[in-house]
């Protein structure tokens, strides 16, 4: 098991990678004490077999060491980059380098557009289609602890050996079935700067309340982008600052006070003093003086005057059918809320776009134009023009 530790090391493996049609990556990182992934060690392998073909890159043990050799190869267009559920992965790259890598190959997107099923894990593909079995021993390491035993790196390094088999097969099928630019127009998300970046003055919307009054939202948009600012500039967790019912608290109690603090139900001990309970006072203050017209307003549902729950019915037996004809699955096509929200008469959402409205979205607004009907026998489902 080769470990690079040296700049010179991940050079010569990288520049050798350069002239491969793919390389299949993995990272092993910590997040539960800070608020960005602190990445542990990086998985690299090429399609060839040999020993020195999967190798670690140890940023750890080579604190000297210098990526920009991998983030060359991540820039190098001719190179595929393989990955399996990417996003977090992407994260730690884009967040300490600024880079994403290009092309990109999520074989958890891959998997799901030819039938394996919904956020399919990286051990199912393993098993049904490198018919191999994970080592499991490892899977709770603290990936930051030194030095790593031979059990440890076997784990990191076959989260990127099997990876080649699984990309390879996934890859033909997709190319015989001509659902390429399915994955391609799934991967754009997973490709977009803006999926990384989180604004702490938008942090609000992740927040889930009972009230949509626009001051109790004002307080929730101040408290939120508090919250967040403080955690980004100390590298801490969030939720190490205040929870989310801690927050909803704050926003009904309005506290004036470091006396009104200290009565909350919900507040970490350490919130209540010193510059956490600074800022929750000021943010609360700055929630309460905003003037009216510049308070948020609550998200407006989809007009429900038009729901047809009856259509809203046949549009999930029609995905059922057309999930089973082309074997991906349902979720990726459309949610029951973008079910509902068709048969309400919104078409901008991204079942009505791209490969889901050849799939599935013309269909769907055909039934909802009443121009085809739906007849069952038995367990087949038949679509007729009207």
């Amino acid at each position: 098991m080769h470990t690079i530790t040296t700049t010179e090391d991940l050079r010569a493996f990288c520049e050798r990678a350069q002239g491969q049609p793919y390389v299949t990556v993995d990272t092993e990182f910590l997040r539960e004490r800070t608020y960005y992934s602190k990445l542990c060690l990086i998985q690299l392998a090429l399609p060839s077999r040999g020993e020195d073909d999967a190798v670690l890159v140890d940023p750890i043990e080579g604190a000297e060491m210098s990526l920009e050799p991998l983030m060359e190869l991540f820039r190098d267009t001719s190179v595929v980059k393989v990955f399996h559920a990417a996003r977090q992965d992407l994260e730690i790259f884009y967040v300490d380098h600024g880079v994403i890598p290009d092309p990109l190959f999520d074989t958890q997107v891959a998997a799901m557009v030819c039938g394996f099923g919904e956020q399919v894990g990286y051990e199912t593909l393993v098993k049904r289609i490198a018919k191999a079995q994970l080592d499991k021993s490892s899977r709770f390491t603290d990936w930051s602890r030194r030095p790593l035993s031979d059990a440890q790196k076997t784990y990191a390094l076959a989260d990127v050996t099997h990876l080649r088999d699984i990309y390879e097969y996934l890859d033909r099928r997709l190319r015989d079935t001509g659902r390429h630019r399915w994955v391609v127009e799934e991967i754009e998300t997973l490709t977009d700067p803006a999926t990384y970046t989180t604004r702490p003055e938008d942090a609000w919307q992740r927040i889930k309340t009972r009230s949509s009054s626009p001051r109790f939202l004002a307080l929730v948009q101040e408290l939120a982008q508090f919250r967040e600012s403080y955690a980004q500039e100390r590298n801490i967790p969030r939720n190490r600052v205040f929870k989310d019912d801690a927050l909803s608290e704050l926003a009904s109690t309005k506290p004036q006070t470091m006396q009104d603090l200290g009565r909350s139900r919900l507040l970490l001990r350490e919130a209540r003093k010193g510059d956490i309970a600074e800022g929750i006072l000021a943010a609360v203050k700055r929630g309460m003086d905003r003037p009216k017209d510049q308070l948020p307003q609550a998200e407006q549902g989809r007009d429900r005057q038009h729901n047809n729950p009856a259509l809203a019915d046949l549009l999930r037996v029609l995905l059922k059918a057309k999930t089973e004809t082309s074997g991906v699955a349902p979720k990726l096509i459309a949610s029951a809320s973008d079910l509902d929200a068709i048969a309400c008469g919104d078409r901008d959402i991204p079942a009505m776009k791209g490969w889901r409205y050849e799939v599935f979205g013309e269909d769907a607004m055909k039934l909802c134009e009443g121009r085809i009907a739906l007849s069952a026998k038995g367990r087949t489902l038949t679509v007729i023009d009207i």
